[in-house]
């Protein structure tokens, strides 16, 4: 569906107070800082084509950062550059010296594609094949081996793969890219927000848009944002070639270079900076992204759809596009017809040779991910020392092209004047994404003085929406035996689990299997509770069905689940005006981990001519027992189509829905460990509340029923034996689930005027990192979230009757959990006692779908009045503080009724998430203006 052309509307953003760049990280194959990178932006000449790409030569000592050393071996490498950025910017900051607003510090990190140990661990359960398959050569085929001969041959293979992949009883929580920003929050006591995002090459500027609407909405007082790109495999590379961009195999895309970088920003309301007396780089004035609808996925080329997100940034702050002196090309494309056509769009009205033009890309290379940061900083140090920088190897050959327009850029660094005796420098950083979305950044110089001793500085407030209602206009979901939002609720009053044996299709119990031992290769548990993919795309969508084979499953689900949501028959009229799909999910999808993993199983499969076992096996001999390991497998580059690319993005879920449905939302995948749903639920929060978008997509997909996750939960113990049972005294693990929920959300006022219906209110979002431990929960984390959210509502904790807690099933998690309630919501003024259930006791623990299944699950009981049961209860914990509170866990349905006249029913969600995230909604019932109380 494409939407019509849409007109310039007026920004729902005034007096936004700047944000102030006060500590910068820098960490690029030929810049190791925030001088050394100054030094090269403004150097003569590129970076040596012939010197290093990528940070291997980086040396960090991560013993420094407190990190136990049985737990180092399981350290994705980015964790460890991203520890470094982050101690570079806060040093650069001028701390530990400097006070930091540590309680309500953020810490945002955006990265793409897998991770290096995510790839390794992969290939390490799925090279169990390669095990299986020598072994076997003893019995099937041309038999070329003796059967002791094939079993000494596959244990030293096995043991050769260990060796080379690693293993690590940790490695399910070091690998994920939540645990980035979890262990920098732990290694600096920072108690804020903690997550992870990825928007393909915006996703810098995705996780810069994210801090900024907290630092303006007074959710956080600080934000350190970091963002990296490693090139963990040839894989991005030859993606992005097989996408159809320019490349070579040197990894050559859009004609820049691919490359690595991780970066920093420390960020602060500028009044608060000018408080605490900061050296502030320059000021961010807005941060707006939009979405080229129909673009995706595919790189934008609408020079009016960039045009019009400028517009709307300068509206937004009230200044004219003219003003600008400096624009940063982030994207790839400085040297595109499209670029310059939407430059000339944008500043048709200036002065010839009026402003400068640069791209940091001549320097670094393309840094995907980090791309936006690498272009922020580069601008933000270049206010900051007052010089525009130089793009020697592009200016010979531009002035010709330039010549007539208001463009120009510089051979030599020059001296930045202002642009006007009371006018700062002010510069503009635009980017773009084969997503479709479309960046456009201004920033101003800080030439202020501080103000004198007692004197009142002035400063421009967020106006009062950041506690605005949100409403659910709509709700859709897919969980094991539920294939939708209402069967959902079925399934849940049935208080009958949806658990049961994998089927093997899913599970291969010979190869995967082990019930009685712990082991880096196997699961103790084959149970779980799976979903069923379609096979066909959602009736009544423009999808072929050679498009969506290439898809993910979890991009499938999330498609087929949004399909209920915006197309289904209680479906209302699309969405109008600017939106955002954030969904929470791994960000790295399945398919990409198992492509990468067909390559390592390529390594290894060569790797076999050298086992000492296969010593006297002559070379005519070893290369037809290669050909029988391979006989029937395709070759991993037959998976590189156009559309695999897209197909890898865990953002291309909510690419496709955008696209599919003709929707104008930015789409960004989130990951907060298991609460990955609620993190992407505040992330759309803000954005409603701070007049970035109009409407939203938020909620979470995850199918874990897969080997590789069962075995890395089992290398923790964290699975049951037999089956999830949350609160129950022989609770001893959880099982994994599939699924998948999304909700549309809207500004509860604009719900209101467009008639829509309202399911329910969202009317908090508490968060916190406990920075106690990786692993195991933290009481004090999980109160703090819970009092951050209750500190944005004008009602009290034993006004709520329902609690959907996180619930996962171990005996510490759920007496940790119910002794954080306690803590909050007991009380003997509490008129009856808390009602407390969780959703995995049905479907399982669907991971980063998890806060969004417990959602659904608290909206249906809202909407129904009904408290909803939990399965597989048949005696409660002795560990639980339950009679602290007083709360109950129903078994049964049972009426919920209402508070009052006119006052509405209240419940809570809770997700927690390894890494000590935290995360607490409040939500209550929607009540007509006639029935609410005054």
């Amino acid at each position: 569906m494409q939407p019509p052309p849409e007109p310039v509307r007026e920004p729902r953003r005034t007096a936004l107070e700047p944000v102030a760049i006060v500590g910068i990280a820098a960490l690029y194959p030929h810049a190791r800082g925030p001088a050394g990178y100054w030094d090269l932006l403004t150097g003569n000449t590129p970076a040596p084509a012939d010197g290093p790409q990528t940070l291997d030569d980086l040396s960090v000592d991560v013993a420094q950062f407190g990190i136990p050393p049985a737990q180092t071996g399981s350290m994705a490498r980015m964790q460890v550059l991203a520890l470094e950025a982050a101690r570079q910017c806060l040093r650069d900051a001028g701390h530990p010296g400097r006070p930091l607003p540590a309680e309500r510090t953020d810490v945002i990190v955006g990265t793409c594609f897998g991770l290096d140990r995510q790839y390794a661990n992969a290939a390490r359960v799925e090279g169990q094949r390669l095990v299986r398959d020598l072994r076997q050569t003893a019995v099937t085929g041309a038999r070329l081996l003796p059967p002791d001969t094939a079993r000494q041959a596959a244990e030293e293979l096995a043991a050769l793969m260990l060796r080379r992949l690693g293993c690590s009883p940790h490695d399910r929580v070091g690998e994920m890219a939540s645990t980035i920003p979890a262990r920098i929050a732990a290694a600096f006591k920072l108690r804020g927000r903690t997550l992870a995002l990825e928007a393909a090459g915006t996703t810098s500027f995705a996780a810069l848009a994210h801090a900024v609407t907290n630092l303006r909405g007074r959710t956080a007082d600080a934000a350190l944002v970091v963002a990296g790109q490693r090139q963990e495999s040839p894989l991005l590379a030859r993606a992005l070639a097989a996408k159809g961009e320019p490349a070579d195999p040197a990894g050559v895309a859009a004609g820049v270079p691919l490359s690595e970088g991780v970066g920093a920003v420390l960020l602060k309301p500028l009044s608060a900076a000018v408080r605490d007396g900061d050296r502030i780089y320059a000021t961010v004035l807005d941060c707006t992204l939009r979405h080229d609808a129909g673009a995706a996925v595919g790189e934008p080329r609408a020079a009016g759809r960039r045009r019009a997100t400028a517009l709307t940034a300068y509206r937004a702050l009230g200044v004219p596009a003219a003003t600008v002196q400096y624009h940063e090309c982030a994207a790839a494309t400085m040297r595109q017809a499209s670029e310059l056509e939407t430059l000339l769009d944008i500043y048709a009205d200036l002065p010839e040779r009026s402003v400068v033009l640069g791209s940091v890309h001549d320097r670094l290379g393309d840094t995907f991910a980090n791309s936006g940061l690498a272009s922020l900083t580069k601008v933000a140090l270049a206010l900051h020392h007052r010089t525009l920088p130089p793009q020697p190897s592009f200016a010979g050959r531009a002035q010709d092209d330039l010549s007539g327009t208001p463009f120009r850029v510089a051979d030599a660094a020059e001296e930045w004047p202002r642009g006007g005796p009371e006018a700062p420098r002010r510069a503009a950083v635009t980017g773009t994404s084969v997503t479709g979305t479309l960046c456009h950044l201004v920033l101003e110089g800080h030439d202020r003085p501080p103000p004198a001793a007692g004197a009142r500085r002035r400063t421009r407030r967020p106006l009062p929406r950041r506690h605005e209602p949100i409403a659910v206009v709509g709700a859709g979901g897919s969980f094991a035996g539920a294939p939708d939002a209402d069967r959902f609720w079925e399934a849940v009053l049935s208080a009958r689990d949806r658990i049961g044996p994998l089927p093997e299709a899913l599970f291969d119990r010979d190869l995967f299997y082990a019930p009685d031992r712990l082991s880096p290769t196997h699961s103790y548990s084959d149970r779980g509770a799976p979903v069923r993919v379609p096979d066909e795309p959602p009736p009544g969508t423009a999808v072929s069905p050679a498009r969506y084979a290439e898809m993910d499953q979890a991009q499938r689900l999330g498609l087929t689940v949004a399909a209920e949501l915006l197309a289904g028959p209680r479906a209302g009229p699309p969405p109008a005006g600017n939106g955002l799909v954030a969904i929470g999910s791994s960000l790295s999808l399945s398919r990409e981990r198992e492509v990468n993993a067909a390559y390592v199983r390529a390594g290894l499969e060569r790797s076999i001519r050298g086992l000492a076992a296969l010593a006297k096996l002559g070379p005519a001999d070893l290369g037809k027992l290669l050909d029988q390991l391979r006989e029937g497998r395709a070759h991993p580059d037959e998976a590189l189509t156009p559309a695999f690319f897209d197909a890898t993005l865990a953002s291309g879920a909510g690419a496709a829905i955008a696209d599919v449905f003709g929707l104008r939302a930015v789409p960004v995948a989130v990951e907060a460990a298991c609460a990955s749903s609620l993190a992407a639920v505040d992330v759309a929060v803000g954005a409603l509340r701070s007049g970035a978008a109009d409407y939203a997509v938020a909620g979470g997909v995850e199918l874990p029923c897969n080997p590789r996750d069962m075995v890395l939960c089992c290398g923790l113990g964290l699975l049951s034996h037999s089956t999830i049972t949350p609160f129950d005294a022989a609770a001893d693990g959880f099982t994994p689930g599939d699924g998948c929920a999304l909700f549309l959300l809207k500004r509860l006022a604009d719900a209101r005027a467009a008639g829509d219906p309202v399911l329910g209110v969202l009317r908090a979002v508490g968060a916190s990192n406990d920075v106690a431990s990786l692993i195991a929960p933290d009481a004090a984390g999980q109160v703090r979230a819970m009092r951050r959210a209750f500190a944005q509502v004008d009602f009290a904790p034993a006004d709520v009757d329902y609690l959907e807690a996180h619930g996962t099933g171990t005996r510490i998690g759920d007496r940790v959990e119910v002794s954080a309630t306690a803590e909050v919501y007991g009380t003997p003024a509490r008129p009856r006692p808390l009602q407390v259930g969780s959703a995995k006791s049905v479907f399982g623990h669907t991971f980063a779908a998890a806060g969004a299944a417990g959602l659904l699950r608290a909206l249906k009981a809202l909407h129904h009045g009904l408290v909803p049961p939990n399965a597989n209860l048949t005696t409660l914990s002795p560990d639980l503080p339950l009679d602290a509170v007083p709360a109950v866990v129903a078994t049964a349905a049972r009426p919920w009724p209402a508070p009052g006249p006119g006052r509405p029913r209240r419940a809570a969600v809770s997700s927690f998430g390894t890494g000590g995230i935290n995360y607490h909604l409040l939500i209550e019932e929607h009540l007509d203006g006639a029935d609410a109380a005054p």
